[in-house]
């Protein structure tokens, strides 16, 4: 296979988006858009990836270089168009032959199937789209040969062009020396003084060059310019994930109330109620359910594994087989053994529960001390009673028990009893007497 890199250009302002994050660090299901452009270009079996970023966002030019490297990135500066921007990338790639796409940080839902076919030429290739309103995209004239005749913007275009439906989407590929090449051809003497990408199809073509359209589906190469199209590219990623899911035998009564990240694992025969919420790091494994209201991120449920309603696991939980989280139980960094239950109204942080072990109603792991974070660990089939504290760190030992109201501040032994509430006394008649002495002095205020 010919060598294959891609430019990504990230270096616009991103004003439209009205946000103090730049533009393609605004996530689509739970992941910058900017990486899925990373992800396509890495599944095309592109060795090297550039990213043109600005001057004007040190944040994405960090977010470059934590995933890629310095060597990743080019500068545009000061920014004059599309063409000016892979420009910037040619040092970069002086010593490549092979073959070049360019493609766009805001264009998040663009897999490497969209794009595979526009390596198929020698020459000049434009990935297109038959627009289902075209009113603002420039159009693509396509010769009686198939060939790419021209790339016409559409307040330049006649009324016979305007009728024309397959629009440019900015991504397009050729050979390295030829791109550059043609770059450098390329003048400003238009109305807003830039070099433009597209200018390069006509130059192509007065050379000789090959040029032509490859076509994907509309909604695989939109871009993202607003905080309304973010929004419908989401909800576009959220069908598409929800619907492999259910193709491949996850049970969801109400698909369209889930919501799922770019890498949320479920896997078939498990059930996802409504209005489940899966942050990034998700699995869910085969007969698990998550019912209403949940949260999961960063967790693995085993199989047959039940969470909820209202329960939130948080990074680093991990439920064993048939292991039960109920309503309003919180999760953080603890696993779980097989058949371990925390039904009610819990938080569990920083520790591990044994298997068959039962965490009672309003129990908490006192996990923190202001400075540090401290585990702890309940032993296999061991029963901690309903509105305990267990002060990390801290060992309740296998088939220990803890009595409700409890406050464990030592190890307790396996098998032994740990009981740190305060004897109970009565004082006879006096909550008679106090209430008759409180009615009396109300009534006289009033």
């Amino acid at each position: 296979m010919t060598r294959r890199a891609a430019i990504i250009l990230a270096a616009g302002q991103g004003t439209r988006m009205k946000s103090g994050l730049p533009k393609v660090l605004h996530p689509v299901g739970g992941r910058a858009m900017l990486d899925h452009a990373i992800d396509a270009a890495e599944g095309l079996g592109c060795e090297r990836v550039i990213v043109v970023v600005g001057n004007h966002s040190p944040e994405v030019r960090a977010h470059v270089e934590k995933r890629l490297g310095p060597a990743s990135i080019a500068v545009q500066d000061p920014p004059l168009g599309t063409g000016h921007a892979v420009l910037a990338a040619r040092d970069l790639m002086s010593d490549f032959d092979g073959q070049v796409v360019v493609t766009y940080g805001d264009v998040p839902l663009m897999k490497a199937k969209d794009v595979e076919a526009a390596f198929a030429c020698d020459g000049l290739t434009v990935v297109g789209f038959q627009a289902r309103d075209a009113t603002g995209y420039g159009r693509l004239l396509i010769d009686a040969d198939g060939g790419l005749e021209a790339i016409v913007e559409h307040k330049e275009a006649s009324p016979d062009q305007l009728k024309v439906s397959a629009c440019n989407s900015g991504v397009m590929a050729a050979p390295s020396r030829l791109l550059f090449e043609l770059l450098a051809e390329v003048r400003n003497d238009n109305a807003k003084g830039e070099y433009y990408l597209t200018d390069v199809v006509a130059l192509a073509r007065g050379r000789g060059a090959a040029t032509r359209a490859v076509f994907a589906d509309e909604d695989a190469v939109m871009g993202v310019n607003a905080q309304g199209e973010l929004a419908q590219a989401e909800a576009l990623f959220q069908k598409v994930r929800r619907d492999d899911l259910l193709a491949s035998g996850v049970r969801m009564p109400a698909p369209d109330t889930v919501f799922v990240s770019w890498d949320t694992q479920v896997e078939p025969g498990a059930v996802i109620e409504p209005y489940v919420v899966f942050g990034p790091g998700a699995v869910v494994r085969a007969g698990a359910r998550i019912r209403a209201f949940s949260h999961v991120e960063g967790a693995e449920v085993g199989p047959g594994a039940e969470v909820g309603p209202y329960a939130r696991l948080r990074p680093g939980a991990k439920l064993g087989d048939k292991a039960r989280v109920g309503n309003f139980v919180e999760v953080k960094n603890v696993t779980m053994g097989a058949g371990a239950k925390a039904n009610h109204l819990s938080y569990l942080g920083d520790g591990v529960v044994g298997a068959g072990a039962n965490i009672g109603a309003g129990t908490i792991f006192c996990n923190y001390d202001g400075f540090f974070k401290h585990r702890t660990e309940v032993g296999q089939g061991a029963f901690v009673g309903s509105n305990s504290s267990l002060v990390a760190p801290v060992t309740i030992g296998a088939g220990a028990m803890v009595g409700s109201g409890s406050v464990v501040t030592s190890d307790v032994a396996p098998g032994d009893l740990a009981l740190t509430r305060a004897p109970q006394t009565a004082k006879a008649g006096w909550a008679a007497r106090f209430m008759e002495t409180m009615r009396a002095k109300k009534a006289a205020k009033q």
